[in-house]
């Protein structure tokens, strides 16, 4: 066998389609490129005790680890971990989470604030009010200058200041 056969041999390598279960045939370089992210991908997995892929297996790695049969809990831990603190009492992770749920006294707090600035909106001037209006629907303010009428923008601007002037003014007990 002479030395050129031997490097053509070592530069063949073979790579596992597991949807198709069969071997497929490729070089060197083509074996390296498939392999690179799933060769980092299970060392990461392993470093964290989630992956016990034997090295005969590991051919069957297709980075799925969640319907793999290697693959184990490791350092993961869910919220329902439980710890004991140094009076002996055990609590878990949950326990320790803010409640992001609002309160009873802010919602009607939001609600006292809305039915005024209801209100307020009322005694503003009608293109202030019309204004206030197509921004709660989401207007730009060029929709709005349009829609108005207007065909200076800055003018928009002028009364959008105006009107949240007046409106801060009128709210100012509550903001």
């Amino acid at each position: 066998m002479s030395n050129h056969d031997n490097q053509n041999q070592t530069n063949e390598r073979k790579i596992y389609l597991k949807d198709l279960h069969q071997w497929v045939p490729v070089s060197k370089t083509d074996y390296d490129n498939y392999y690179r992210d799933i060769n980092a991908y299970r060392r990461r997995q392993q470093e964290h005790g989630r992956c016990v892929c034997p090295a005969n297996k590991r051919y069957l790695c297709n980075m799925d680890c969640w319907t793999c049969h290697f693959h184990k809990a490791g350092d993961e831990l869910s919220l329902d971990y439980t710890v004991t603190d140094e009076d002996g009492n055990e609590k878990s992770w949950l326990d320790d989470l803010a409640d992001d749920t609002p309160s009873a006294q802010s919602i009607l707090e939001d609600r006292e604030l809305l039915d005024n600035l209801i209100c307020m909106l009322d005694k503003l001037d009608p293109d202030g009010r019309r204004i206030c209006e197509l921004l709660i629907q989401e207007k730009s303010e060029r929709e709005i200058a349009a829609i108005m009428g207007i065909s200076r923008q800055s003018t928009i601007n002028y009364k959008k200041k105006k009107a949240f002037d007046a409106l801060r003014e009128l709210l100012r007990d509550y903001i």
